[in-house]
This record gives structure tokens, sequence and C-alpha cells, in this order.
């Protein structure tokens, strides 16, 4: 029963996406309302259809329903209700079919807010929306359905998901926050489509266009956070991001995105870069899709990944249609979005940004090259090589180091044209803060060029974005007189998308300064021990007591206690983990980390003998690596700052016939 309804409502999704792409492309051409609200209608229709069916399989997932085949694939009476819940996007037919349920909430969203707005553009990016959730629709219809019904016999129980997806909280946000991420790239393109479809891009138009790039993007990037955390949390393996060409999956989009959301204040700015702006838009996009090629065909093994699927070759189908597709548009309609203004001189804020851009696409691309560079070679060649991270390391840190110097650099020239004097007065305050803090480092005895150079740079950045950041609060204070708090939170309210993207740019700076300092300057060893043994590492000393096994509903999980010193004082109990699960013959480690001020210590079971008497353990003391985390909360207020929305003002008609603007 659940399998054919849940079949029906699948093929539902997918007549109403095909049809109503088609009689949205057809009311752009004839510029006709009725097509587009029919075109609305049908993302009514896909909507509720996606939603539906999501709801009707977790319902069949928590009710351990084997009669259907993915239930039968990972589901299991073992597991605990929230596994039963995240199984929902832990295997390849769904995790289309979760995808399917955020193209609904995004499509759904896109159309209410464009009600009545926009209409030689909407229908057109509606036509687009819907072509590419029609493209999902079918390929949860036939070669990743997953509501086949299970062959006979059915099944009494199942194996569950990946034991690797069962074993943190964080696979509750992690995998939807990547997908609002990786979707939502769907409706910025859509839009983008629609500007060359009309040969226009417009002022009110790009508006939009931003806001709807900056929502996944904000996911995306909390997305990415978070798996850099689930991998430092679970994996055991003392590192939070290893370049794996399913992270890197996610981190191309992102690098893509945030090039345009640069390049798209110079446009608005200034009115130049159209075509630029609009092939970012593309780029992210296309990137989105090659990204979900990757984690779905299994052409990278990779603890992220799927395995081989039969949807492979339609990823790379759908792909090269729509890279096509771009290229065509952009050439026939390039010369329709003529730039209005252009670049008077070197030294000037847009060509920061111009510089900003071409530094974005050369890190992409760099990644891009990396990524894919085995895959092709081993389709041309028919050898296997690995490209890890010694390249990525050689080639994205200095670029990355590049892109952070220009955060500091961008904001401190002014726009257009300024005299040589008021520049080289904004940048003697920054620039000997981070000498300063170079100077300071070598004196605490750190060393590497490479990191001090990193510190220096953001130390130099951070006093910039700072100093933007108050700039207007002190110029309101001169002018009227108030005290900083309330001259800030007003300057705030005034310019709330400038606010905070420097907000986000602290939380970029405070990512760069904890990768630089945990990977330069951690500490490690490997032992063994027995109960009652010590071993020591940096001014940590680690007495290993006992292991304790604790049976849970879906794994036995063995712990190894240890009691933890730092310069003799006592600071706790660690009991990092092995944990077995039925189906799967290796253990799963769950490493135990506790921050002591600014230092994280880590400690990881390699091996325990089944009596106790011995285990293996693996143990790191890194620095600084709690600004990467403290960077989520700053990145995600200043992203929900810079999107929160003006007040719209209205005129209001008194009976005296005199028009008041109110709000």
């Amino acid at each position: 029963m659940i399998s054919t309804l849940g079949h029906m409502l699948i093929l539902i999704a997918l007549m109403a996406a095909t049809g109503g792409s088609l009689v949205g492309f057809v009311a752009g051409y004839r510029q006709s309302a009725e097509g587009t609200a029919w075109a609305r209608r049908a993302v009514y229709l896909f909507a509720w259809a996606m939603f539906l069916a999501n709801l009707l399989m977790i319902y069949a997932l928590l009710e351990r329903d084997f009669s259907v085949s993915y239930v039968a694939q990972v589901g299991s009476y073992a597991s605990p209700t929230w596994v039963s819940v995240v199984s929902l996007w832990s295997s390849l037919e769904g995790s289309i079919l979760f995808w399917g349920a955020i193209m609904g909430v995004y499509a759904l969203a896109f159309t209410l807010k464009m009600r009545g707005r926009y209409p030689e553009y909407v229908p057109y990016a509606l036509g687009v929306i819907l072509f590419v959730a029609a493209f999902f629709a079918m390929l949860m219809a036939a070669p990743a359905n997953p509501f086949l019904p299970t062959p006979l016999p059915i099944p009494t129980d199942g194996p569950g998901p990946n034991p690797l997806l069962q074993n943190h909280l964080l696979m509750v946000i992690h995998p939807p926050a990547l997908y609002l991420g990786y979707v939502g790239m769907t409706i910025p393109f859509a839009i983008a489509i629609a500007a060359l479809l009309r040969g226009r891009l417009t002022a009110g138009w790009l508006k939009p266009l931003r806001i709807w790039t900056m929502v996944p993007w904000t996911f995306l990037t909390i997305g990415i956070i978070l798996g850099a955390w689930w991998a430092y949390e679970v994996l055991g393996w003392g590192g939070y991001w290893a370049w794996d060409p399913v992270e890197n999956a996610s981190f191309l989009p992102w690098l893509a995105a945030t090039g345009y959301l640069h390049s798209t204040v110079v446009q608005e700015r200034k009115r130049m870069l159209k075509v630029w702006t609009l092939s970012l838009v593309l780029g992210a996009f296309l990137l989105t899709i090659l990204g979900t090629f990757m984690t779905r065909s299994g052409v990278f093994n990779s603890v992220h990944s799927f395995t081989q699927s039969p949807i492979g070759p339609l990823f790379l189908g759908f792909l090269g249609f729509l890279v096509v597709v771009c290229v065509v548009l952009l050439s026939l309609r390039a010369h329709l979005l003529v730039d209005e203004g252009n670049f008077e001189v070197v030294c000037s804020r847009e060509s920061a940004f111009l510089l900003n851009n071409i530094l974005f696409v050369v890190f992409t691309f760099t990644v891009l090259l990396g990524t894919v560079f085995p895959l092709v070679n081993e389709a041309v060649r028919g050898e296997q090589i690995s490209v890890g991270e010694p390249y990525f390391d050689k080639m994205a840190v200095p670029i990355g180091m590049l892109l952070v110097f220009l955060m500091g650099v961008g904001p401190t020239l002014p726009w257009g044209r300024a005299k040589n004097d008021v520049v080289f007065k904004r940048f003697v305050l920054p620039f000997t803060v981070g000498l300063a803090t170079i100077a300071i480092c070598w004196s605490m005895g750190l060393r590497g060029g490479m990191t001090l150079a990193t510190f220096g740079i953001c130390a130099f950045a951070t006093v910039t974005t700072l100093w933007e950041m108050v700039t207007p609060a002190l110029e309101r204070m001169e002018r009227r007189q108030e005290g900083f708090g309330s001259a800030l939170w007003l300057s705030i309210l005034g310019g709330r998308r400038r606010f905070g993207g420097y907000l986000v740019h602290l939380g970029i700076i405070m990512i760069v300064v904890s990768v630089g300092a945990s990977r330069s300057y951690r500490e490690t060893i490997e032992v063994s021990v027995t109960p009652g043994q010590t071993f020591q590492l940096n001014d940590y000393t680690f007495l290993f007591n006992k292991t304790n096994v604790v049976q849970e509903s879906n794994r036995t999980v063995i712990r190894a206690e240890f009691d933890v010193f730092h310069r003799d004082e006592k600071i706790g109990v660690m009991d990092p983990g092995l944990n077995y699960y039925k189906m799967q013959r290796e253990p799963v480690a769950t490493p135990h980390v506790r921050t002591v001020g600014t230092t994280d210590v880590y400690l990881s079971v390699l091996s325990v003998k089944p009596d106790g008497s011995r285990v293996g353990i693996k143990a790191y003391v890194f620095p600084l690596v709690f600004l990467l985390w403290l960077s989520l909360p700053v990145i995600a207020l200043g992203a929900l700052i810079a999107l929160w929305p003006r007040r719209r003002t209205r005129t209001v008609e008194l009976p005296e016939g005199a028009g008041v603007v109110a709000s």
C-alpha cells in the first residue's frame, strides 16, 4: 500500500513539474499572466506531492515497513527513533527523495514571494525551476525509486543505515543544511537564466538574485562547517578537512557563490560586470550538479559517497545539457547586458573586488582540477592516481592568504579615484598591527613563515574590518552627538547588508586562524598502554584506568577510561571508544575531545584487546580549533543581519488628502 501510494505521489510530482515547466517557458515567451498562474499551480502541486511522499517514507521507516524496498535497505528494529528518521537521507534513493522535498520548499517559497512581481522574468524562472524538479522527479520515478516493493520473501528486519551515519547527532542537521545549500542554488540559477532569456538584468531583478543566492550560500556555509565538525568528532583521525572529493563537492559551489556575492556589489554600485556576475551564478549551480554526481554516482571512494548506481550517466547527461544551454545563452545574449560603468583607476575598491573575483575563480578551478583529474585520468588512460593534501595545500594556501589580504584591502580603498595620502593613512594602522602580530608570535616561540604570515594578514584584515564596522557609528556620533551604543545600533539598522557582510568576514578570518594554528602547531603521539600506565603529550599526562562495555540497542560500545592531568592538576576524565555494529565487521571509533583554554585535547582508540588488558591510543593536542566552531554562529548571525528585510514604506491618505509615509 505504501509503495503504491508513494509511487503515485512521485508520478504526480513528475507530471506537475514537466507540464508546469513547459507552461512557464511558453508564458514567459508570450508574457501570459494566465500561463504564469498555471505554472504557479504546478509548483504548488509538485511541492505538496513531494512533502507527502517524504512524510510517507518517514512513516514507513518509523513503522519498519520492510515491504518498501528502501526501508528494507536502511531500516532496522535496533535503530533508535532519531536514526530511523535520518535514514531518510542515508542512502541514494532516500536522499533524492529528500532533495525533492527541499526543492518543493524553495520552489513554493519563491513562487509565493514573487507573486505579482517581476512578470517579465518570473514565468521563465518558474519554467527553469520546474525543469530541474522534473529531472529529479524522473530519477525518483524510475532508476532511483525509493518506493519499489521489496521482492518476496519480505525480510523481518533490516541492516540499518551506514554505521558512520549513526555515530553522532550532527547527522540530524549536517545533511539537511547541505541540502538546503545545494538545492537552493536552483533559484538563483533560474533567476539568471530568466535574465538571459529576457536579455535584461535590471536593478530590480538583481535584488532577488542576490537574496536568493545569499540564502543557500548561508546554508552551504553552515553545512560545510558542520561537516568538518562531524569529521572531527566521529571519524577519529584527528582532523576536520582532508580535501576529500566529496568535501570538495560542497566547497566548489561555495567558492563560486562567494565570488558572485562580491561581484554583485560592483554590479549594483557601478553597473558593471553583468555578464561576469551571471556567469558566476550559473557556475555555482552547475557545480552543485557536478557535486551531486560525485556523491550519488559512487565514482569516488569516500565515507560521504554512496555506492555505484545507475544514475551516474543520467547526471552527466543532465550536466552536459545544462552547460550547453548556459554557453549558448551567454553567447547569444551577452551583448544585450551592456556595462554602464568602467574601471577608472587600478587603486580603487572596484578593482580590488575584480581581483578578488579572479582569485575566487582561480581557487575554484584549482580545487576542481585536483578533484576530477584522477577520474578523468582513469577514464582516458585506465590508470588510478590520487591527488591528495600536498597538492591542495600547496595551491590553496597562497590563494587563501591573498583572499584574506584583499578582505582587508578592499574595504579600505574608496570607490573610484582617491588621493594617495588618504589611502596611505588608512593603511598605516592595519599594517602596523599585522607586523606587530607577527613579531609577537615570533617572540612566543612560534615558527613557520607561512603560518606567521597568515596570522599577520588575518590581524591586518581584522583591523580594517572592525574599523569599517564602527566607522558609520563614529560618524553618526560626531554629527548627532549620540552615545556609541545607540549610534552603533542605528548604523547597523541603516546598513544591515554592509554590517552583516563584515561580520561574515570576521567569521572567515576566525576559520583561517584556526586552520593555520591547528594544522601547523598540533602535536601527536601513538601509544599502547595497560591499566595503571601513563603517557605524556605536551603538558598533558594521561592515566589509563580501565575499559567499560556499554550495550546499546544498535551497537556495542567499548570505552577506554583515562584520567587527564594538565601540569599535574587533574582536569577530568576522557573515555574514547570503539563502536561495534552488527552489520559491520570493522568497529567505528568515537574520539573524545576536551577543550582546555584555547587548546583541544583529542583521544582516539585504535585497538582494544578482548579482555580489556591493553588499548592502542592516538592522542593529539590542537591549538585554537574552537575558533572554527565559534565562526559558525558569527557567520550565521552576519548572514541573518545582511538578509534581514528593511521596513517597507507605504503612503497613507489622511481625510484632509495629505499623504504621509508610514512604516
